[in-house]
């Protein structure tokens, strides 16, 4: 027999020598939750290890993060003034924008901070753009994510990430940083977003819930893969800079056929039920979580994802995974 493929598995040394995928931790961004107040944190129950955190509190946990090597954050603002028009989102001095300044200021180039922008845990009715006449009026909310996106990179974001789900909104946002003489601060698409069940933890951490009806109208069917090869390329030709599918587990088809697509760096979501059904097969012993989280992270980079946004980045790195 001349061809014998197990020869190059019977080491640790020389499987890890002639592994086709690489995972390397500078590839994972680490989500927080940020809220108005002082000296909190807050564990968030359907989130096993995720907390809120008040800016004094995020700074703290976040230097604890860089120790191991977590230099990458996406932030996600809770608590603010809800409103049906979700006007709270683009003040001047939101949580996420008093958040942003705090650790730039502290920590600068050390740390690069992506900000999450949406309407959805600003508005009344949880929706993530502006409702009227009963259903999410996409050119109105395109304006008010602009706004929101100033902000945030103007309090010193290093990037913005659109996560609504609208149409045309990477244009109106490029322009506005453009405008701004922000022409250095990427964007980070959504651009690949379904309308997932994934999300039911999340909703409580950023208390994002919709009042009424779903998200169907404007996040994305999963039955349709070629729509979602359109929508990212719209967010291309608008100027984005990193194009991401979300969730991850459930649409490595759809990373894949992506990274076919495009020359753009793609980015993953393991989003929070991802992340919760794992914590608690773990916690019960059913699986070792170890192994299927790294087992994860590689699915990832093997379906085409250069950036993963995942909840397991800092057991991965303070564990040594």
């Amino acid at each position: 027999m001349l061809i014998r493929p197990r020869r190059l598995r019977i080491s640790a040394a020389l499987r890890d020598m002639v592994a086709e995928v690489r995972f390397h931790k500078d590839m994972l961004i680490y989500p927080y939750f940020v809220e108005k107040g002082k000296n909190l944190i807050s564990p968030i129950s359907s989130m096993p290890g995720i907390n809120h955190f008040s800016p004094d509190t995020l700074m703290k946990d976040v230097e604890k993060g860089l120790k191991k090597g977590i230099n990458k954050i996406l932030l996600f603002g809770s608590g603010e003034e809800k409103s049906p028009e979700g006007k709270s989102a683009y003040h001047k001095d939101t949580v996420v924008a008093q958040a942003t300044r705090l650790l730039k200021k502290n920590f600068k180039d050390e740390l690069y901070v992506i900000t999450d922008v949406c309407l959805c845990a600003y508005t009344s009715h949880g929706h993530c753009g502006i409702v009227k006449n009963g259903r999410v009026h996409n050119d109105l909310s395109v304006t008010s994510l602009a706004r929101m996106a100033l902000v945030h990179a103007e309090a010193g974001a290093d990037m913005v990430a659109p996560s609504d789900m609208m149409d045309g909104r990477v244009g109106v946002i490029r322009k506005a940083l453009d405008d701004a003489d922000l022409t250095d601060t990427p964007i980070m698409a959504y651009s690949i977003k379904f309308a997932s069940a994934y999300y039911g933890p999340f909703r409580e951490a950023a208390d994002s819930s919709p009042q009424f009806g779903d998200r169907k109208s404007y996040q994305m069917d999963y039955r349709n893969p070629n729509e979602a090869m359109k929508e990212a390329a719209l967010d291309e030709a608008e100027g984005a800079d990193v194009l991401m599918v979300k969730p991850a587990l459930a649409y490595l088809d759809v990373v894949n056929r992506l990274r076919h697509n495009t020359r753009l760096p793609i980015a993953c979501y393991n989003v929070s039920g991802e992340y919760s059904m794992v914590k608690a097969a773990a916690g019960r012993k059913w699986i070792d979580e170890k192994s299927v989280v790294m087992e994860n992270m590689h699915a990832f980079v093997r379906a085409g994802a250069g950036l993963i946004i995942t909840y397991h980045a800092r057991d991965i790195a303070e564990n040594g995974w």
